[in-house]
């Protein structure tokens, strides 16, 4: 494979050679074939655009000398429109809260480097690399599918999580404001809710959330990666920065919305360091509840999240890498249930009792706010069948 963009070879005090670019896929161990290397694009955390597991052909970008690959306009968000037959997704994993959510878009301009959804891009033909960040996938009949979903008989109630894959308030809800209208219709319905996002953009929603909130019907948790703002740009590269996050937290808390802050995810040797910080930050800002989630690297996020910490973090690549699999049973990632949230061994066991003391400390998760399931009422919009008699 040719390397455009390589590198340079340097050695770092304590560790042996630097892997360089196209030694990252080798280093992964379930790297797909066919990786393009292209130039970086401001604001976009993926260097690679490695087509998806299912595709029997990729495409390599090579640079061939002539500087065709110099000055290339910045790449555009595209948005697709899926016409979605159903809304709410169903799951059975016992290692998680609730058993549906929504994902109102599939792909996210945030383009957060770690996320864990990317390889559901490789469902729509697509890389989970460049391609998840800049080709994105909209359901704007989103709330009309809730409404008739909601009113199928024999529906049971239980709080619906939103922005679980892919976060609601992306960018491209400013314009498209499916969120809102599948809050509208949660709220007719007076169903309960919960909601993760990384973006102050959910303060546009304030009406309907805080009356909501005054049902028991709606939760927030705001996602915190760090509180340097230089490492949350590359990481997050068109997420909210932190202040305006921790903003929103408050602003939130104020309107009388329980919220909650996520350190998700917590990266061995990157931003661990940052854990009681986050937390004392969170408290300050109105924040009752936290939690945290361990990096996970699944199948195509692996070599993306390895490629990207060798951009960015050289000298830190290995030690990274090495702890994050002491937390693994050796490997990038164990889906196991019950351990792909925490990881297991030392260094695991000392970041679960970091957090668990700090979150004492400030009187966090003292009392888990649950939302109510009883004042649910069926909408009458996109109702199913009626009964004859």
């Amino acid at each position: 494979m040719a390397d455009t963009g390589r590198l340079s070879e340097r050695t770092y005090p304590g560790e042996t050679k630097a892997p360089s670019r196209t030694d990252v896929t080798s280093l992964c161990g379930e790297a797909p074939t066919g990786v393009a290397q292209i130039p970086l694009q401001r604001g976009r955390a993926a260097g690679l655009n490695m087509p998806g597991r299912f595709e029997r052909e990729g495409r390599e970008i090579v640079d061939d000398g002539w500087g065709s690959l110099d000055g290339l306009p910045p790449l555009k968000t595209e948005v697709q429109i899926e016409a979605a037959r159903r809304i709410v997704t169903r799951n059975e994993s016992p290692d998680i809260s609730f058993d549906r959510s929504i994902n109102p878009y599939r792909g996210c301009e945030h383009g957060c480097i770690y996320c864990f959804a990317r390889p559901s891009h490789a469902y729509m033909g697509l890389s989970p690399g460049l391609d998840f960040e800049t080709k994105l996938f909209a359901k704007p009949n989103a709330a009309e599918l809730l409404a008739r979903e909601l009113s199928a008989p024999g529906y049971k109630v239980k709080t619906i999580a939103i922005g679980t894959n892919t976060d609601p308030y992306q960018p491209i809800e400013r314009r498209m404001r499916i969120m809102r209208e599948v809050l509208e219709v949660l709220q007719r319905a007076r169903h309960p809710v919960g909601i993760v996002t990384k973006s102050a953009l959910i303060l546009r929603d304030l009406d309907i959330l805080s009356e909501m909130a005054a049902d028991g019907l709606v939760k927030v948790a705001l996602s915190v990666t760090t509180l340097d703002r230089k490492l949350a740009r590359s990481l997050e590269p068109r997420a909210a920065t932190p202040p305006r996050r921790l903003e929103a937290v408050r602003a939130l808390s104020e309107a009388g919305i329980p919220t909650s802050v996520m350190l998700a995810p917590l990266i061995p040797a990157l931003n661990d360091e940052e854990i009681e910080r986050i937390l004392e930050a969170a408290h300050d800002h109105g924040a009752r509840e936290a939690g945290y989630i361990l990096l996970r690297l699944p199948m195509e996020v692996s070599p993306l999240f390895r490629d990207w910490l060798l951009r960015n973090y050289p000298d830190r690549y290995r030690r990274v890498i090495s702890v994050l699999r002491s937390m693994r049973g050796g490997k990038d990632y164990d889906a196991e249930w019950g351990k792909r949230m925490r990881g297991e061994g030392p260094y695991a066991m000392q970041i679960g009792k970091r957090f668990e003391l700090a979150a004492k400390r400030l009187g966090l998760n003292q009392r888990r706010k649950r939302l109510r399931d009883d004042l649910f009422i069926p909408p009458l919009k996109g109702a199913v069948q009626l009964d004859l008699f």
